[in-house]
């Protein structure tokens, strides 16, 4: 099947400049959608004629706001309709990716955003195939021009080593008074001499045995015999000469003599790989030996050169070799010129051409999902959009029809199924690091109470819990804001650090923690481990005291937070420890409470009344007369004046014990009616655990026992109309059959997982006294270990001192307490939320609406 090329000019300028999108965008947008709930989503149907289907596709592209279905599940991907389009846009892709590595490598600088006007323009005539076209041809021509260079870099290269080799060669020769390679053998010593020249020490020891064909002449003791020796020569990495030496001396046994001196700085710096080059002359006798030694020598990666020993030819060689650079450099700039004038027009356009293929390939791919309807020839699309958007996509549809002037229009139809849709929510660059925080555990079912609107106001507070401290909260705060002040800038750079990336990405969600860390810190009276005297302390010491421990005498109450008269008490562990466990426990039955109360939201928003009944109420009754009970005493233990009522406070620990091993035994009353309103919480909490693990299933076999008996006649095959019979390719997906057993170890299991996670996920909540306690010990080390000592000097030295032990506290402050121990809390935030108070209402079995988009291809 074929489809008309669609002018992606007008296109754009429909994007841009219609009326009616920006508008009903802009009243989208301003919409207030509710994240406690994921959004109401419709499954549409449309139908989309094939002249107008390609815009269509382009224009729901921009919108993302469709999560398109497969209807071509049988049909494997290779043979699916748009399968070439596909290819051919995979190509072009693969010759930008060339393309983009090309202009890389010459440093030449593409633009984030090209002209809009000149990008207007070139789109009215051109379309996506003319698009490919061009790319194609720009990758050929790159492509010889890139090789063109190479190879002439390559000659030029090879031409400058050969003129240096040269300069070696003459000056070496100009060293001997025999430059002809003739030399004389000394028959009273049996050596070979180079000449007169002591510089030119003996070449090869025994020449008698060499087999030379030279003529020997002797006369009494000063005979001369001449022998002619030949010569390799070339230019070799220096790293590799010692290489080469050593097989040539044990190859040719040391019949050969080796002069080697470092090539000149000119072929070093115009070679790529910047390495050390030494030029070499070998000097042997035979044939075979100089081939072998020609081997040996391009074997180590040498180059070799012809090199004349007669000095005039080598003039003339010289002469002919600098002409040849001379003229290969001229080439060569000009191809440069060449390459870099392409390269920077496809750099111009680069950007613009990866969009367009990112969106035309995005688009054909999500058309392999649609059906082929031959009768009306038209493509039939299933997906799911978000209610509050079908005026949008209705709107565009109409829009773009208009534009293309279609014989027949794009028609979308509602359709009503009981299939689950996807889950959706509407966020924003505040909720998006929250919303993703909590989609990484699971993905909500369907309506079901968004956790990660929760999590906006307990992550982070939480998080401070454990974190608390005014000045390490302050800092946080300060970096997050940092942050979000350059968040324009900072959001269009596509090399961010991994990490920092995460940090930008999760901006707000930072800002928050390091506010709240603020305000616990500032109940905690803690500011860099030290505290703070806002206010007159409310603890007076004694004048006189006859005993070593002196007693304060408190005179009032602190107005907010820790009185910092305990910063400096000895008994301070001992009370923040208990202080902070309490508040932790506190905090954990509360947590845990409200999460179990979302359960009861969803019961009643999916009007199931019986897990209302029988799994909410015994599941909160069970919670609170056993751990919400231990908060009541907690607080109302804080609340008695101990001291002035003469009693000793209880242990709570043992009362709790106490509670389930001697009910109604109370060795330390906390208040009246204490033992009966202990049994009779005993009492409800044991109920509880068969309520709710027999209740619910007993009620689901009575429904459909009931049911089975209703429905008995209209299973019988003689009520079977014909009707009945016909194709039921469309229908939808029937539900499970009812198995009891099923049902009764599904319960079981979430029985035992509640009443032993009630007391697991108290105890798990402590981490929040753990990790606090820690943290501020940690910084209290870290002060007496650096500033305190800086304090306590004086004069220039203490000056100094200061000054440096400050930047050391300062930099392990920010490293240590502030990154590590706050990803430390982060992670043991982030489990108190999925397990501890996910797990009480959260059922997590949707799946994420992930709508046809263009978004991502641009990311990518």
């Amino acid at each position: 099947m074929e489809y008309s090329s669609f002018p992606l000019g007008g296109f754009s300028r429909f994007l841009l400049y219609s009326s009616g999108i920006p508008s009903l965008s802009t009243l989208i947008l301003d919409m207030s959608h509710s994240l406690y709930r994921s959004e109401d989503v419709s499954l549409v149907q449309l139908y989309l004629p094939t002249e107008s289907v390609r815009p269509v596709m382009l224009a729901l592209g921009e919108l993302s706001t469709i999560h398109f279905k497969d209807l071509n599940r049988d049909v494997v991907a290779f043979h699916r309709s748009f399968v070439r389009e596909i290819r051919l846009l995979d190509e072009a892709e693969r010759q930008l990716r060339y393309l983009h590595s090309e202009i890389a490598l010459n440093s030449i600088e593409i633009p984030d955003h090209y002209h809009t006007t000149n990008y207007e323009i070139t789109l009215e005539t051109i379309t996506i195939e003319d698009i490919i076209d061009k790319i194609s041809r720009l990758e050929v021509r790159v492509r010889q021009l890139v090789e063109s260079s190479r190879s002439l870099n390559a000659n030029y290269l090879q031409q400058l080593e050969y003129s240096n080799v040269l300069s070696k060669v003459d000056a070496f020769f100009a060293k001997s008074t025999n430059a002809h390679n003739h030399f004389d053998i000394n028959t009273d010593n049996g050596s070979v001499l180079a000449g007169e020249d002591d510089a030119t020490a003996p070449l090869i020891e025994n020449a008698l045995e060499l087999g030379t064909t030279g003529s020997f002449n002797s006369e009494d003791t000063n005979a001369r015999t001449s022998i002619s020796l030949d010569f390799v020569t070339g230019i070799i990495p220096s790293v590799k000469f010692q290489f080469l030496e050593r097989i040539l001396w044990r190859t040719l046994r040391g019949n050969l003599y080796i002069y080697q001196t470092r090539a000149d700085e000119s072929v070093i710096r115009e070679n790529e790989d910047v390495e050390e080059k030494t030029v070499f002359l070998v000097f042997a006798h035979g044939t075979q030996i100089l081939s072998r030694i020609r081997r040996i020598s391009e074997s180590l990666g040498a180059t070799l050169f012809s090199v004349d020993e007669d000095s005039s030819i080598r003039t003339g060689q010289v002469q002919q070799v600098n002409g040849n650079i001379s003229d290969i450099f001229a080439v060569l700039e000009n191809t440069r010129s060449a390459l870099y004038t392409e390269l920077a027009f496809i750099a111009e356009h680069i950007s613009s051409w990866e969009s367009i293929l990112h969106k035309d390939k995005a688009v054909y791919q999500a058309m392999n999902l649609f059906s082929y309807d031959q009768n009306h020839k038209c493509l039939i699309a299933e997906g799911w959009c978000p209610t509050a958007n079908l005026p949008l996509v209705q709107k565009t549809l109409r829009d773009v029809s208009d534009l293309v002037d279609s014989q027949a229009p794009s028609i979308l139809n509602i359709i009503r199924t009981k299939e689950t849709p996807p889950t959706y929510f509407r966020v924003n660059k505040f909720t998006e690091a929250f919303q993703s925080l909590i989609d990484s555990y699971g993905v909500a079912t369907y309506r079901e109470v968004n956790h990660g609107i929760v999590a906006i106001v307990t992550f982070p507070f939480l998080f401070a819990i454990m974190f608390g401290d005014l000045g390490h909260g302050a800092i946080m705060a300060a970096v997050a804001l940092m942050f979000i002040m350059h968040e324009k800038k900072l959001a269009t750079k596509k090399d961010m650090d991994e990490i920092l990336g995460m940090i930008f990405y999760g901006r707000y969600m930072v800002l928050l923690m390091g506010l709240f860390s603020m305000y616990v810190g500032f109940i905690y009276n803690d500011l860099f481990s030290k505290p703070m005297s806002l206010f007159t302390s409310r603890w007076a010491w004694p004048v006189k005291s006859e005993d070593t421990n002196a007693r304060a005498i408190q005179t009032g109450t602190y107005p907010i937070g820790i009185d910092p008269a305990w910063h400096s008490a000895d008994n301070n562990l001992l009370f923040m420890n208990s202080y902070k466990m309490k508040v932790s426990v506190v905090i954990g039955v509360i947590h845990m409470t409200y999460c179990l109360f979302l359960s009861l939201s969803n019961y009643r928003f999916f009007k199931r009344k019986l897990d209302i009944y029988a799994v909410f109420l015994p599941s909160l009754i069970f919670l609170e007369a056993i751990f919400g009970y231990l908060v009541i005493t907690i607080i109302y233990k804080w609340s008695v004046d101990w001291k002035g009522n003469d009693w000793q406070p209880p242990s709570l620990l043992n009362m709790l014990i106490l509670m389930f091993l001697s009910p109604g035994k109370i060795e330390e009353p906390l208040f009246r009616g204490q033992k009966q309103l202990q049994i009779l919480l005993v009492l409800a909490s044991l109920i509880c655990i068969p309520w709710l693990l027999c209740v619910k299933p007993y009620f689901l076999w009575r429904e459909h026992s009931q049911q089975d008996v209703r429905y008995q006649s209209v299973n019988d095959p003689q009520n079977i109309d014909e009707e009945a019979l016909l194709n039921t390719e469309n229908e939808e997906p029937q539900e499970e059959g009812f198995d009891f057993g099923e049902i009764v170890i599904h319960q079981v299991i979430h029985t035992i997982e509640f009443c032993l996670g009630c007391i697991s996920h108290t105890a798990s909540y402590l981490r929040l006294w753990a990790l606090s306690l820690a943290h501020n010990q940690l910084s209290t080390v870290l002060w007496n270990m650096t500033l305190a000592n800086a304090f306590q000097m004086t004069g220039v030295v203490g000056s100094i001192f200061i000054v440096i032990l400050f930047a050391f506290w300062f930099i392990v402050t920010c490293l240590v307490l502030v990154a590590m121990e706050g990803t430390s809390a982060m992670l043991h935030s982030l489990r108190l939320h999925w397990v501890e108070g996910m797990s009480k209402h959260f059922e997590g079995e949707g799946y994420a609406f992930t709508p046809f988009t263009f978004l991502q291809s641009a990311a990518e």
